[in-house]
């Protein structure tokens, strides 16, 4: 944690200064621990379209598959997860615990043409994939004119 000094009053350049400052001169830890705080703990997402549908992939490494939770609703899909993990170690005259929760939730509008029914999704080495399948072009054309007499 990086103490700062409170004598200098609010201003942009004293926080740009104060940024700057901690982010050269700051021991690597630091920085990361600033990063968390100001970004969360939000893996990273590929999207990509192709020919039959969408695919998502996200680098979530050190997770289970039990740990996600996707679901769909009202055309938004949502992919969340928590992970909270508890370490307790004893010994004669002391006993250590350790505490550690991370949790994370991203939302997505699905395109129109999506086949929500049919989208399937793995995770395999740290990374999760989920697999959108498109409608096809019959499908999508659904309106019809009405002509007004």
């Amino acid at each position: 944690m990086t103490l700062r000094r409170m004598n200098k009053p609010f201003t942009v350049a004293n926080e740009f200064d104060q940024f700057f400052n901690d982010f050269f001169f700051a021991p690597a830890n630091t920085i990361k621990e600033g990063k968390r705080r100001l970004f969360g703990e939000t893996p990273a997402v590929n999207i990509q379209e192709g020919e039959e549908g969408y695919n998502i992939s996200v680098a979530a490494p050190g997770m289970k598959k039990e740990d996600f939770k996707i679901e769909i609703n009202e055309g938004v899909l949502t992919i969340s997860s928590e992970k909270s993990e508890e370490n307790e170690s004893s010994a004669e005259n002391y006993t250590r615990r350790e505490y550690n929760y991370s949790s994370f939730e991203r939302k997505f509008t699905m395109p129109e043409n999506a086949q929500e029914e049919e989208i399937k999704a793995a995770y395999t080495d740290g990374i999760l994939k989920i697999e959108i399948p498109k409608m096809k072009e019959a499908a999508i054309e659904k309106k019809k004119l009405i002509e007004v007499s």
